[in-house]
């Protein structure tokens, strides 16, 4: 009877530490269960403030580029028309747009340079000096300037610094040719020829996405990346046209 009695003991002994084990388990479940919760509002707190800092980002970006074009009455949406077709282009090119928007942010800020280019050279009707037309240039390296120490705009210096670089090395500053001009630049390169031409300028009118088409195509291997131009020539009529419509 003793040894039963001993048994039961120490059965019942047992099921008491099961016991506090399963409690204790439970408490550290509930307790995980709180971490995760804690850690689920931890990530949507800082997802929606990332959201709110890259528009605040954008916002800044836009209204950069709005100042910079409200220095000229004939440029319109220049920037933001340009980048959308750059955006379509680069789209098709395979560039990646997914990382982040330093891309778009360098169409849009591409000219942003021109801000230290004085009125009387950025607006003069006659043909530039060979002194003005250096100094016209250097609005690339100072936009780099500009954008250089600016985190969140990351590669966009490469569209601000070499955007009008040429695919047969005659551009400037760098005069870099081929490969060596950032993709980003040599989509850039066509996007703005292509919105120059459809443009209204104070000496000629707008002319049709056809004329641009031809226009581009003819300075393939020259002024623009070969690959670039090919890949241009793809993206539908619709869509270009779709972007002239929206921002006019």
């Amino acid at each position: 009877m003793a040894a039963l009695r001993e048994m039961r003991e120490e059965l019942e002994e047992l099921r008491g530490r099961l016991a506090d084990q399963e409690s204790a388990a439970a408490d550290k479940e509930r307790q995980l269960e709180r971490y995760a919760a804690d850690l689920r509002e931890t990530f949507k707190q800082e997802r929606a403030r990332a959201q709110e800092l890259r528009a605040s980002y954008a916002a800044t970006v836009r209204a950069l580029a709005n100042a910079v074009e409200a220095r000229d009455a004939y440029t319109g949406k220049h920037a933001e028309r340009v980048a959308a077709y750059g955006l379509e282009i680069a789209a098709a090119v395979g560039l990646k747009l997914t990382d982040g928007p330093q891309i778009e942010f360098g169409f849009l800020l591409h000219d942003v340079g021109k801000v230290a280019i004085p009125d009387a050279i950025l607006f003069k009707p006659e043909p530039l000096s060979t002194e003005e037309s250096a100094l016209m240039q250097r609005h690339t390296v100072i936009g780099a300037d500009i954008v250089a120490d600016i985190d969140f705009l990351g590669s966009a210096r490469d569209v601000v610094r070499s955007h009008h670089e040429r695919w047969d090395g005659k551009g400037y500053p760098d005069g870099l040719s081929g490969d060596e001009i950032p993709l980003a630049a040599r989509v850039f390169a066509v996007a703005d020829a292509l919105d120059a031409v459809t443009t209204d300028r104070p000496y000629r009118p707008g002319r049709s996405l056809e004329v641009a088409r031809e226009e581009i195509s003819a300075g393939s291997g020259t002024q623009f990346d070969p690959e670039v131009v090919h890949v241009f020539r793809a993206v539908p009529d619709e869509a270009l046209l779709a972007i002239r419509e929206r921002i006019a």
